[in-house]
């Protein structure tokens, strides 16, 4: 039995991805599992998995450090899973003196856009460019990489091309899938988001679409559908601008909801959105709920991204759109109202795509294996 540490910074300590799908497929498999969160309280067991997290993102690099290292040295795991770059520098020390195995699991870009926000020209690039630095020194400390996706293989796939890796994707397991496909009522749709309500997350190009959409048919019944809220001060006004401007009729927002219910809350949905805006670091991100909406029968219209055009087919269960034409996307959401046969035919092409392809069980073994033999 091994025992394996996961360390992030940045994500919970029941993220989907840590939590519900690899610790628990290592823990499945005999090993020790322990995860290290800095972003919310908790400490204890949950499935037999211990957790000690802080709330603490917002301190010091050097507090930060210190609690990572303390979990190091107390835990002495065999292997260590690290989703940041502080993560991975933590535990520098600790691998040098045990000769353990660092896996570094890039799931964000780096440097995001939000981290060089609030800097103007010229220091913004100036801070950009010191970020990349850290990525690559984190990469030079690893031994090990997972990438979510092919696009997150830059720079360090091709700065460090000898050390091993895989690409493991954010495919669901279907025991947290609430399959509901549907069949179209006529002159009906409900149409979802969910998510951030941002400018940058595209609420603004789904409302603009939907308000395309009821000028080329007025007569038409259109739910709207919203999981999820404002994180910041400015995204929260943009969205209430937004209700202003638009005055739709009805429109249901629901708060996020947990991992294992969040399927549920948006079963009543006809088809699943994601317009996010274009730029370079959204073309490089593929945005996982995809997988989700697919699983659970729902046909989806997503923003043209190159992400997502490499790791799936999403004509065979929905639309890639340029997020700023309202009138196209608009006419999308017509062919299956006045074409029921092609939205059933795609929302049961969605959930048969999932199964095939998309699924955690299509890439747990490898996973598995790979970190096992990461610590050989």
């Amino acid at each position: 039995m091994s025992k394996i540490l996961f360390l992030t910074t940045a994500h919970r300590y029941d993220d989907d991805r840590i939590f519900y799908h690899q610790a628990k497929a290592l823990k499945n498999q005999g090993n020790e599992i322990k995860i290290c969160s800095l972003s919310s309280e908790f400490q204890g067991f949950i499935d037999g998995i211990e957790v000690e997290s802080y709330s603490v993102l917002e301190k010091s690099t050097e507090e930060k450090t210190t609690v990572f290292e303390r979990v190091l040295n107390s835990f002495q795991p065999d292997s260590v899973i690290c989703s940041e770059p502080l993560a991975v520098i933590a535990a520098k020390k600790f691998k040098k003196k045990n000769k353990i195995s660092i896996i570094y699991d890039i799931t964000e870009w780096y440097p995001s856009m939000r981290m060089v926000e609030n800097y103007s020209f010229p220091l913004n690039i100036i801070h950009a460019f010191k970020f990349f630095l850290i990525q690559l020194y984190a990469g030079f400390i690893s031994t090990h990489y997972i990438f979510g996706e092919d696009t997150k293989k830059f720079p360090l796939a091709y700065f460090f091309p000898f050390k091993k890796s895989i690409v493991s994707p954010y495919y669901p397991d279907d025991i947290y899938i609430h399959q509901n496909i549907k069949k179209l009522e006529p002159n009906k749709i409900t149409l979802c988001y969910t998510g951030q309500f941002s400018e940058e997350k595209g609420i603004g190009n789904f409302f603009s679409a939907i308000d395309n959409l009821r000028k080329k048919k007025p007569k038409l019944d259109i739910s709207i559908l919203l999981i999820g809220g404002s994180r910041k001060e400015k995204d929260e006004k943009y969205f209430s601008e937004l209700v202003k401007k638009y005055q739709f009729e009805n429109i249901k927002i629901g708060k996020s909801t947990s991992f294992e219910t969040f399927t549920e809350a948006y079963a009543d949905a006809d088809i699943c959105f994601d317009v996010r805006t274009v730029n370079y670091e959204n073309h490089h991100c593929l945005p996982i709920k995809i997988f989700y909406y697919a699983a659970s029968g729902k046909p989806v219209i997503y923003t043209d991204l190159k992400a997502t055009r490499q790791h799936l087919d999403v004509s065979k269960f929905g639309f890639l759109v340029d997020p700023e034409n309202s009138d196209a996307i608009a006419n999308n959401i017509l062919q299956y109202i006045e074409n029921p046969e092609l939205y059933s035919n795609q929302a049961q092409n969605a959930r048969k795509e999932y199964e095939e392809k998309y699924n955690w069980n299509v890439i747990k073994d490898q996973f598995v294996d790979f970190i096992k033999k990461s610590m050989q």
